[in-house]
This record gives C-alpha cells, structure tokens and sequence, in this order.
C-alpha cells in the first residue's frame, strides 16, 4: 500500500478529514495544506486507519476538536482577543501583583517552622 493511501480508514474517519479540510478552507488555509492538517488531525485522535485483529482497536479522543474553535494559547480566547493590549497588558499586571501577595503569605509560614518540628515529623 503507497503512502497517502486512504483505503484502511473507515467511512467515519473520511468523513470526518472532509469536515475539517472543509473548515480549514473556510479560514484562508491552501487546499493541498488543509487536507494534510485534516488527516493528521484524524490520525491524533483515533490513531490512523482501522486495523485487524482482535484487540486492535482504539479508543477516540476528542481532544483536537475541542481545542479547533479556539484563538491563541491554551488560555487566550475569543475574550481574550477582544480586549484592548491595555486592558490584557492592566490584567497580566494586576494577575502578577495576586500571585506575588499570596508568594508572601505562603513563605513565612515556611520560615517560622523550628528544626525541631522538622525532625520530629521525619520519624
């Protein structure tokens, strides 16, 4: 079988690579590159074309779709993008200030701990 050959995918996974080619499309991407990000996004999450044998199968995660309509990183979405750089650059700073004013609770406590106390937990 040559390589790029589709014959060991199932009816669904085709499906499935036309879908997303077709949604790739839609947003800009060259034919030639939308059906190789379809295909390898079929290949992800159900681990390429149907293969026989008894327990050869595999389950399907969703993983990539679910993360499709998304802008940006893991954390930056739509809300994200709609926002001016002043008010993103504002909340970043105003983030980083919370995370250093809970640093500052956490370590004395660390601090104020006796050796003693250490040792005693260790046995």
């Amino acid at each position: 079988m040559p390589r790029g050959d589709k014959s060991s995918y199932t009816n669904k996974q085709k499906r499935k690579a036309e879908h997303i080619e077709e949604g790739y499309e839609k947003r800009g991407v060259k034919k030639k590159e939308a059906e190789r990000r379809a295909w390898a996004t079929v290949n992800r999450e159900s681990g390429g074309g149907k293969k026989s044998g008894s327990g050869r199968g595999r389950k399907t995660t969703k993983v990539s779709s679910k993360r499709g309509g998304r802008i940006g990183g893991p954390r930056g979405g739509k809300a994200a993008a709609s926002r001016s750089a002043a008010d993103r650059s504002r909340s970043a700073k105003k983030a980083a200030a919370t995370r250093k004013r809970n640093a500052a609770k956490r370590s004395p406590a660390k601090a104020r701990r006796s050796p003693a106390k250490k040792t005693a937990r260790k046995r």
